[in-house]
């Protein structure tokens, strides 16, 4: 150390808190194995990363894809990518976030070199883990260690953790006043949801819209078709039980599929006179998506995959479904750069723009993480 008091101070706290933390972690040691609650050791942030005390994380059908082994992914790894915290240490040459700022990490990045980022057409960051599927931070490393073995990271963020590290492209600074418990949404399942709505599929005043699944994403549609103002919402589940929040948000008809005969783009169809204008699938299943397709209005419509798809399917339809005129979009993350846009969601949900405490049926403390996902999986 050299230089003045007032220099010293400062580098000499720093250069404290970059040490291993040991806290709790959630680690998934393999597939269909429940989540064991262990103690990790976390490494410093290097440079250009971030660690993060995570406040509150939600549980996403994605995360209970990789235990399914749906989507393929590195053992053990710490799962968990929707979440809300504070940075506790910041790595060389991170210059726009400090301790104790409050933040929302990112499982798709925004680098802002590739050309992605530099275009104004997609969001999908080259620089993302979700295709790679690799479990590792951007140089090839992890930052945990669970009983001597390194441990995968998950989408670069691994939320079921007590600390974190990201990389800087992968975590977004957030109002300060906002509460964590309710903004850790929007890391993914309510931006997913409303930005496809609202970004990928660019609902319009008067418009009828199909939500096939009414999970916390498949709500979110719902909220950005009313944003979006679009005068019919027909949400699509198995599960009646989930219409009255459905309706609560926005949806003014609920149709459950067992109900009928026919198939259920014949029902929609025929509710609408030429099918709806725009439908989404929220769910994850092949079926499910052919379904949405042919519920479109046959010249004109636009259907949107938002559920991810699972691993090694493929999908049989006929071509005559988009000859005619319909579209087939994917959305990830709603379509939204996620670094430019959180901040600003986060803002949209300080000036009651959008509702989400309807989103959160319970709150759970951390230990308990395996009663969260038995609740997932039988959706409630």
């Amino acid at each position: 150390l050299c230089g003045d008091l007032k220099m010293q101070v400062p580098l000499l706290c720093s250069l404290l808190c970059l040490q291993v933390i040991k806290c709790k972690a959630a680690v998934l040691w393999e597939a269909n194995k429940p989540f064991s609650i262990e103690e990790v050791e976390v490494a410093p942030p290097k440079e250009h990363e971030v660690r993060i005390k995570i406040v509150a994380t939600g549980i996403c059908r994605s995360d209970d894809h990789v235990v399914t082994g749906a989507l393929i992914m590195p053992f053990p790894i710490i799962l968990g990518h929707e979440a809300a915290g504070v940075v506790e240490s910041v790595g060389q040459g991170v210059t726009s976030f400090k301790p104790g700022d409050k933040v929302i990490p990112l499982f798709i990045p925004q680098c802002g070199e590739c050309k992605t980022c530099l275009g104004t057409k997609g969001n999908l960051c080259s620089k993302n883990d979700l295709a790679l599927g690799g479990g590792f931070m951007p140089d090839g490393t992890t930052r945990f260690t669970c009983k001597g073995k390194a441990v995968h990271h998950f989408l670069g963020t691994s939320t079921f953790t007590e600390y974190t590290v990201v990389h800087e492209s992968a975590v977004a600074k957030i109002d300060s006043a906002a509460p964590l418990e309710k903004v850790c949404l929007i890391g993914c399942g309510f931006s997913t949801g409303y930005g496809a709505a609202l970004q990928t599929a660019k609902v319009e005043p008067g418009s009828t819209c199909a939500v096939f699944g009414l999970g916390g994403v498949g709500l979110s549609v719902i909220i950005g078709c009313k944003v979006a103002g679009a005068s019919r919402i027909i949400a699509v589940d198995i599960n009646s039980d989930k219409f009255a929040k459905a309706k609560e948000l926005g949806a003014t008809d609920c149709i459950n599929p067992k109900d009928f005969q026919k198939p259920i783009h014949e029902v929609l169809i025929e509710m609408t006179g030429q099918g709806v204008d725009y439908s989404f699938e929220v769910i994850g299943r092949t079926d499910t998506m052919t379904a949405a397709l042919a519920c479109c209005e046959y010249n004109y419509g636009v259907s949107v995959i938002v559920g991810v798809p699972p691993a090694s399917q493929k999908i049989t339809f006929d071509p005559m479904l988009l000859f005619t005129g319909r579209s087939w979009k994917g959305s990830v993350f709603g379509g939204w750069k996620s670094k430019d846009s959180v901040p600003k969601l986060v803002a949209d949900y300080m000036n009651k723009k959008f509702v989400l405490d309807p989103l959160i049926t319970h709150t759970l403390p951390f230990t308990k993480i395996n009663e969260g996902f038995d609740l997932l999986r039988t959706g409630k």
